[in-house]
């Protein structure tokens, strides 16, 4: 068992479909190129993680609940459960840990019913627009927040 710090990153709904899916938006990476640069940021920050994928949102709840006490951060693409789950987000809040919010594409370019987000108001940071390398990103905010923590 690891002893480093960590990091539940949790993908919501349709996010095994990049690389397929729209790529004029998302890109041709895929899920599990985003897990190996998760892997590889985690390895390079002392960071140990939790990659998950789930199309249902009791499952993506249930996981949230389960890092209470077994996770020190969420990294969270919620997907489209970002503008429609209050269960997320109450899991979320009921953790008490650090969580940050990300999005390939830039919400508040898209449409408008895109651009609220239940989810950030359990977020300490929320990254949009930057691709998937927004996953690399969000885990160095979080070794930063960690670390400030420690």
């Amino acid at each position: 068992m690891s002893s480093l710090p960590l990091v539940a990153v949790l993908n919501g709904p349709n996010m095994n479909m990049l690389g397929l899916r729209q790529p004029h938006l998302y890109g041709s990476a895929t899920l599990d190129d985003v897990e190996a640069l998760c892997a590889e940021t985690a390895e390079q920050l002392g960071l140990a993680i939790d990659f998950r994928q789930t199309n249902g949102e009791g499952e993506l709840v249930t996981w949230v609940q389960q890092c209470r006490g077994r996770a020190a951060g969420i990294v969270i693409n919620p997907a489209g459960y970002t503008t429609t789950s209050i269960a997320l987000m109450d899991a979320l809040l009921a953790t008490e840990l650090p969580v940050i919010e990300v999005h390939v594409t830039n919400i508040h370019r898209r449409e408008e019913f895109r651009h609220h987000s239940f989810v950030s108001k359990a977020a300490v940071g929320v990254i949009a627009g930057l691709g998937v390398g927004g996953y690399a990103l969000a885990l160095q905010a979080m070794a930063d927040i960690l670390e400030q923590r420690a």
